[in-house]
């Protein structure tokens, strides 16, 4: 492993994300606040407790997490792409580095843009007494592998995206739809039998369900599947960008 040369390359992701610290971390906690308020506050007075909680203690680990995963998917599809963009990732590939180094250092950078976002939005969870800690250790498993999976599936929107349009295409048509449709805002038992089903079938379901049973203790979802999810996504992504990386696809033309 060239340690040297992957600190160097995630040293200037971080620093590249805190020159625009504006966009990359006021933004998304600005956003969080209004979530926070409008849905945990006014609209969460007017609906009775969920799951023998406050909706907005019940709501705050979704929001939590669709911080993280816009926060560590931007960070790593927004490096891959301007640096095919603007030709300056051919400095990255003919560095000593093997194709496995520069997935994970692209992904570190997004996971730590993910986890500084994380920081702040519990901060300002905890100004509107939203946070609870049921245990410790899974909350910091489940922020560090969604973190990861979205860095790595930003990588992989990355390389696959031609133009802004298609990456623009990506977040609204994929990953927005999916995370919104996977219990940020409701409980399961709220939705009939057959909407359930296929809320199930949603990996993102399983995600906001691993953060919120780590912070208040209550879990709808089947912890064994979303386990083997959570470390099958990781895994499968991984290997994938890997190839991706070492076929030189959508790079090498």
């Amino acid at each position: 492993m060239n340690w040297i040369g992957l600190y160097t390359l995630v040293r200037k992701e971080v620093t590249r994300m805190f020159r625009v610290v504006t966009q990359t971390i006021f933004a998304p906690l600005i956003s969080a606040t209004l979530y926070i308020f409008i849905f945990g506050t006014i609209v969460g007075s007017k609906i009775d407790e969920i799951a023998g909680v406050e909706y907005i203690t019940f709501v705050f680990p979704g929001i939590l997490m669709l911080n993280i995963i816009t926060a560590s998917f931007s960070h790593s599809s927004s490096s891959i792409f301007t640096g095919k963009y603007f030709k300056h990732i051919e400095e990255v590939l003919v560095t000593p580095f093997s194709h496995l180094e520069i997935v994970i250092g692209y992904a570190t950078a997004g996971i730590v843009r993910g986890v500084v976002v994380a920081i702040g939005v519990l901060g300002i969870g905890l100004l509107f007494g939203a946070v609870t800690l049921s245990n410790a250790p899974l909350f910091l498993f489940y922020v560090l592998s969604v973190a990861t999976i979205f860095s790595l599936l930003g990588m992989l929107a990355g390389l696959f995206a031609k133009n802004f349009d298609q990456l623009a295409m990506l977040t609204a048509f994929i990953i927005t739809p999916f995370t919104y449709l996977g219990g940020i805002f409701y409980s399961l038992s709220m939705l009939p039998e057959s909407a359930q089903f296929y809320t199930q079938l949603n990996p993102f379901f399983y995600f906001v369900d691993g953060i919120r049973s780590s912070m208040i203790g209550i879990s709808e979802a089947n912890v064994l599947v979303g386990l083997m999810v959570i470390s099958g996504l990781v895994l499968g992504l991984g290997t994938l960008v890997t190839h991706l990386f070492r076929i030189g696809w959508r790079i090498r033309q």
